[in-house]
């Protein structure tokens, strides 16, 4: 038998033709949009440098502020001496902060070269610092500029958000620049500030020379007035003012348990034992908890993403700007402020300490 094959006509050929290219552009069209579905690799210095700028947007062209910095040998710089004669460079910086060690070699390369032109200081932020490990950093670096730990006070001021965080100030004494990344932006701005001659001084910001930990409160002091409010909404009495329990308030970056996993790993271990113990204590019904996280390196999205992933079974708050942080004089993380159903300030429980059990049951013993 033989096999007939049909003949097309020449406007069939072209429909056919027209319909596989439009499968191949349709295939085409779907093979881009599952490129661009695929998750893009975390690029941290972009991130960074975002949250910098957003940070210093309010800063740029204000007067810089009456600060004196006390370096690790006890020296006093007073930056108001300062403005209208030589412009500042401030990097603030963690001994745990990847970016911070890989930009070090660079910064200490500026000071060599610029170190008498420029005031150059290391701010070490203190957060989840010490004095002692920024010593060590120094002396391991060979950092020839002054170093200094801030306990807060200029991470008030300058909206301190990532680290390391660049905050330059010209010679008129105005803030001209606040950034993260080591780049041509950054060198530019510092070129900037060794041509200008700074003929127009900036008045020093009228404020008092004043340490936040003057402000802070103290262990055994009784809180008023204050209150927190919750990611849920809810606002939380810190002062117990029409509540008779005790709280607890557990003071704690959402990067910590993760991020120094690596680059400071015994601090990684005590917020990882103090969540969950907490998680365990929460159960009770006799005291209240309530999760403080920082700000540094931490918006509402990172703070979902943390709850995401993390178990935590007590109420969260964000404390965007470190007003809380600072109103009890918390530098390290994790640490836990017990408050007495009366609102006082009964215990403080730091990162290396194992007693936090034993704390809420003497707080909770009539």
């Amino acid at each position: 038998m033989r096999t007939h094959t049909p003949r097309l006509s020449l406007a069939m050929l072209l429909i056919a033709s027209l319909t596989n290219a439009g499968l191949v552009q349709a295939q085409d069209a779907l093979a881009n949009q599952e490129v661009t579905d695929v998750e893009q690799p975390y690029d941290q210095d972009a991130d960074g440098e975002q949250r910098a700028k957003k940070a210093g947007e309010n800063l740029i062209g204000q007067p810089g502020p009456k600060a004196v910095l006390t370096t690790l040998e006890g020296d006093a710089l007073d930056l108001t001496k300062l403005y209208g004669h030589k412009p500042i460079y401030l990097k603030f910086w963690a001994t745990w902060c990847v970016p911070c060690r890989q930009q070090m070699p660079s910064f200490q390369a500026f000071q060599e070269a610029h170190g008498d032109e420029i005031q150059v200081v290391a701010v070490n932020t203190g957060f989840a610092d010490t004095a002692k490990a920024a010593a060590g950093y120094r002396k391991k670096l060979g950092l020839t500029m002054p170093v200094a730990v801030d306990d807060g006070t200029l991470a008030k001021v300058f909206n301190l958000r990532v680290t390391p965080q660049h905050v330059l100030i010209d010679r008129s004494g105005r803030i001209a620049y606040v950034g993260h990344s080591d780049d041509q932006e950054l060198k530019d701005a510092l070129q900037k500030l060794l041509t200008d001659d700074g003929e127009h001084p900036a008045p020093v910001q009228d404020t008092k020379r004043v340490s936040v930990a003057d402000d802070a409160l103290k262990l055994g002091d009784t809180i008023t007035g204050l209150t927190v409010r919750t990611l849920e909404g809810k606002t939380l009495d810190v002062a117990r003012t029409n509540v008779d329990k005790p709280l607890g308030l557990v003071f704690f970056a959402t990067w910590c348990e993760s991020y120094l996993e690596e680059s400071k790993p015994e601090t990684s271990v005590a917020c990882t034992r103090v969540r969950e113990n907490v998680n365990k204590l929460s159960q009770r019904d006799d005291i209240e908890w309530l999760a403080v996280a920082s700000g540094l390196w931490t918006e509402q999205a990172d703070v979902d993403s943390y709850l995401e992933t993390t178990e935590v079974k007590v109420p969260v708050a964000l404390d965007t700007d470190g007003a809380l942080f600072r109103e009890f004089g918390i530098q390290q993380i994790p640490s836990v402020v017990l408050i007495n159903g009366q609102g006082k300030w009964s215990q403080l429980i730091g990162p290396q300490d194992t007693n936090l059990n034993s704390a809420v049951t003497t707080i909770l013993a009539p």
